[in-house]
């Protein structure tokens, strides 16, 4: 069922399954704290008069912390109240969250005790600021409100006339290429694009987290359709303990960006030889059958991998600007070398190469910045700035990113992903950058350090420099590679672990 505001999939799971695990975290080391869809409802209504009551019920409100339970009350909330949510990055520099803060009118800023340094800066630097509250506080101290506090202070039953087309969050882009933009998207964005596509997971689906929080693909997929399927989502406090919390919570799905599943696969490529029944035991749990993989390019040779543990990987493709997702393999229908079909909201063409796609999903426009809302969204069309096209099934090809072509001073379109993906499936490259520099193709290369020592290579840059002299021999001459860079350290991420280019 099409689903249309946010505050209607909270309020159908709660009919549906209300004494139903909706969230699971870590209280203590190994103790397990449950919220029902209940319970969920509940505080996210008191959420809502909280902000009625301060009288900022319709503005706009900051968020920063680590993913919690308190800020998914605090989202929904926000969302179910009818004001504008602004997810921040709480890795971002204090400077950095200011500027935001400001750049997006927030009247209340909400702040895990995580990124304490941000209160005193805020003060000074953020003077439309009305309220500051924090997560974590027990009690209200010098000017510093306490969620919990306030929380305690309501009632359950807060309700509001939301329509689907209002403004519920503005969330800035990670800023691979230039400065973060403010994507306004409503509602209806965020809601239908959860619901238009029945994944058919059972209600009985446990999902892990373990994606930022603020990023669009982690709020829309795993909590806003974990909120509309009726699964439990278990929080995972830390990357670093990823391993010991699927072992935890037992998940069935987990979201993941490719640079995760790589880091997974190598697990599983070092225990080649064992029985793929005790691997996967040992690795995921006997319970676990997906993964959803979204964000950058996941080589085909990947799927196999996993299918041997009989996991499945599903792939996605979107953006913020559509909250995010324009295209999804299900498990019934899995097409190599493809990004999934379009979503049931979405339709797509073909424009001098790049892909258009238009639908209930994309966005109103960015934030204060209409120059570049006019060249994003063109009579309802979204320019996604990435090379391909959809086939006759509905399946999506991507070839690579418009502002990432290298025109060759013969006049040939080269696109770097499409060098990348090749040269990347060699095990001896980590990460890789293709570019122009100085008229010739460019490829910086991150070596991977463990295939390295394992396979007695002595010199990484004769060894990267055979390889592409292998590759050279069978491309044509405007695609070949005339420049080896090799690093040594990995390239600079933006939160969803994509390389920033520029």
């Amino acid at each position: 069922m099409l689903v249309s505001t946010i505050r209607d999939l909270i309020v159908s799971a709660e009919r549906r399954v209300p004494e139903k695990a909706a969230i699971r975290y870590k209280k203590g080391k190994n103790e397990i704290e449950t919220k029902t869809y209940a319970q969920l409802k509940t505080d996210s209504e008191k959420f809502s008069a909280v902000l009625k009551n301060l009288g900022e019920q319709g503005q706009h409100v900051a968020l920063v912390g680590a993913t919690s339970y308190e800020w998914v009350v605090t989202y929904l909330g926000i969302t179910n109240s009818g004001s504008v949510a602004v997810p921040l990055d709480v890795l971002l520099p204090a400077e950095d969250l200011c500027e935001l803060i400001d750049r997006s009118d927030a009247t209340v800023f909400v702040v895990d005790e995580v990124r304490a340094d941000v209160l005193a800066v805020v003060r000074e630097h953020c003077p439309q600021l009305k309220y500051v509250i924090s997560m974590q506080k027990t009690e209200h101290t010098d000017g510093i409100l306490s969620f919990w506090q306030l929380m305690n202070a309501e009632n359950a039953g807060f309700e509001c006339d939301i329509q689907p087309d209002q403004l519920a969050t503005i969330m800035f882009t990670s800023g691979t290429t230039g400065k973060s933009k403010g994507v306004m998207l409503t509602q209806r964005n965020l809601a239908e694009n959860a619901s238009c596509l029945d994944m058919k997971f059972p209600e009985d689906t446990v999902m892990l987290s373990v994606l930022p929080i603020h990023h669009a693909y982690c709020l829309t997929n795993d909590f806003l359709k974990g909120f509309y399927s009726g699964s439990t989502i278990c929080l995972n406090d830390s990357l670093m303990r990823m391993a010991k919390n699927i072992k935890l919570f037992q998940p069935n799905i987990i979201l993941m960006v490719p640079l995760m599943i790589e880091t997974m696969a190598k697990k599983l490529e070092a225990a080649e030889g064992l029985p793929a029944e005790v691997v996967k035991r040992e690795v995921f749990g006997e319970q676990f059958t997906t993964i959803i993989s979204g964000g950058a390019y996941l080589p085909p040779a990947m799927l196999d991998l996993f299918k041997k543990y009989d996991i499945d990987i599903l792939q996605g493709y979107g953006m913020t600007e559509c909250a995010p997702t324009i295209s999804s393999t299900v498990g019934w229908n899995i097409r190599k070398g493809t990004v999934g079909q379009l979503l049931p909201n979405c339709e797509a063409k073909t424009v001098d190469e790049e892909l258009w796609v238009r639908g209930s999903s994309v966005m109103q426009g960015y934030y204060k910045m209409p120059e570049e809302t006019a060249e994003t969204l063109v009579d309802g069309w979204l320019r996604t700035g990435d090379l391909g096209y959809v086939d006759e099934d509905g399946f999506v090809h991507l070839t690579g990113r418009k502002k990432n072509l290298i025109i060759t001073k013969n006049g040939e379109n080269v696109s770097p992903e499409e060098l990348e993906n090749k040269l990347g499936e060699n095990k001896i490259i980590c990460e890789i950058i293709v570019r122009e520099k100085e008229g010739v193709i460019e490829a910086e290369i991150f070596p991977e350090a463990e295939y390295v020592e394992k396979a007695g290579i002595t010199d990484v840059k004769a060894e990267l420099q055979k390889l592409i002299d292998e590759y050279n021999t069978g491309a044509p001459a405007y695609k070949r590679i005339y420049s080896l860079v090799v690093r040594d350290t990995e390239f600079p991420k933006t939160p969803s672990k994509k390389i920033k280019r520029y």
